[in-house]
């Protein structure tokens, strides 16, 4: 098992006590908008976690081990910056943090582009005839 699994997990964990945060703790403290951008946050981060762990549990015969770790990496890069910029930005209020938002965004399609072109291994080989 990859050593980034835990990590994948932590951050399942972390977005959902971020989101129940955002529910509870959130709901009268912040503007309606700025809810919205932390439920965001917190949707990309769920989402993304648990393509980390669907990647990380790939067998090898359709997923190259590297490739996995790589793929894996992008997306927990992907969600400390875009959630976490996110976040942050909710919390302080300071808007000039979206601007590293898009890195994130970017990790993450970088990420999904690498399971797209070339990562997946043909499962099997037809005969010939």
């Amino acid at each position: 098992m990859s050593r980034l699994y835990p990590l994948a997990a932590f951050s399942m964990a972390v977005g959902v006590a971020c989101g129940a945060f955002g529910a509870h703790g959130l709901r009268d403290v912040v503007p309606p908008n700025d809810l919205l951008i932390w439920e965001k946050a917190v949707f990309y981060q769920l989402i993304h976690g648990i393509a980390t762990i669907a990647v990380l549990i790939t067998p090898t015969t359709l997923l190259a081990p590297k490739r996995a770790t790589l793929v894996a990496t992008l997306f927990l890069v992907g969600t400390l910056i875009f959630s976490g910029s996110l976040y942050t930005l909710v919390l302080t209020n300071m808007r000039w943090l979206g601007a590293i938002t898009p890195l994130g965004g970017s990790s993450y399609i970088a990420a999904w582009a690498l399971l797209t072109f070339g990562t997946v291994k043909p499962p099997c080989k037809w005969p010939s005839n």
